[in-house]
């Protein structure tokens, strides 16, 4: 299922969005028609809109489309709802113009999924507080961790600060604490989620060296939950520490809101 605005989705638009690569995006999990965090999806959204294109996103707007997508099915599901101007011209990006709303749906899989070996990797991306579609240097790092025997990257920056992963945010669990990196990263929703919990959080920053050493380390977003990471590089980490259940219960507790 793929539609902008509200309609099917035609193939100029299409060219326009892979051709150009200008614009914004959020996931969204959505089981038996209800979204953890959707308020913050909401709302990032409408934020990245402001960010992205200096323009005012109807909140209302989008979730007309999401549901018109959705269409009732009560089943496991990801919407995807991408924020791009049809019209963009690549040498006129500061032109006004009217961003669509691009919604796509795929299946969800089961949460957790199995823990998730990651290899370091240097990386830092552009404008880390929008979730724009420039996912360029992301998915290379992700390719170099799995050419390495890896799933995914963990990113670091040349002094060795972890920030995030390629696709999802992380956190360790160090002395007993919750510790989310202090670092430019993607303020994630499920990342949002978990610090409203009743566990205590830290954030600040972690070096490679103490992310190895860690108890647990785990990645989340909203098509994954909270995901246990078992390998770092070549140090293995446990993946059923006490305090990683803790989360992930409490995740899978959240019913979520109403779409």
């Amino acid at each position: 299922m793929t539609e902008l605005d509200g309609r099917p989705v035609d193939l100029a638009s299409l060219q326009k969005l892979a051709l150009v690569g200008y614009g914004h995006f959020t996931s969204m999990r959505i089981d038996d028609l209800r979204v953890r965090g959707l308020t913050l999806h909401l709302e990032r959204l409408v934020r990245d809109c402001k960010i992205v294109f200096g323009e005012d996103l109807s909140p209302e707007r989008v979730l007309d489309h999401v549901r018109r997508a959705v269409n009732g099915m009560k089943r496991s599901m990801v919407a995807r709802v991408t924020v791009f101007d049809p019209g963009l011209d690549m040498g006129r990006p500061a032109d006004n113009g009217q961003p669509g709303i691009l919604v796509t749906i795929r299946s969800a899989g089961a949460i957790p999924p199995p823990p998730l070996r990651v290899q370091p990797i240097q990386y830092e991306r552009d404008l880390p507080q929008v979730k724009h579609i420039g996912l360029f240097g992301a998915l290379h790092g992700r390719r170099q961790a799995q050419l390495a025997g890896a799933d995914d990257a963990l990113f670091h920056s040349t002094d060795g600060i972890i920030s995030e992963g390629g696709t999802w945010n992380v956190g360790f669990i160090l002395n007993g604490q919750v510790v989310w990196p202090e670092a430019d990263v993607l303020p994630g929703v499920t990342m949002a989620l978990l610090q409203q919990s009743a566990h205590q959080h830290v954030i600040r920053p972690v070096s490679l060296d103490e992310a190895r050493a860690a108890e647990a380390a785990f990645a989340t977003n909203t098509t994954i939950g909270v995901r246990a990471i078992s390998v770092i590089g070549d140090t293995e980490l446990a993946a059923d520490h006490p305090l990683l259940r803790e989360l992930q219960e409490a995740y899978l507790a959240d019913e979520g809101e109403l779409l």
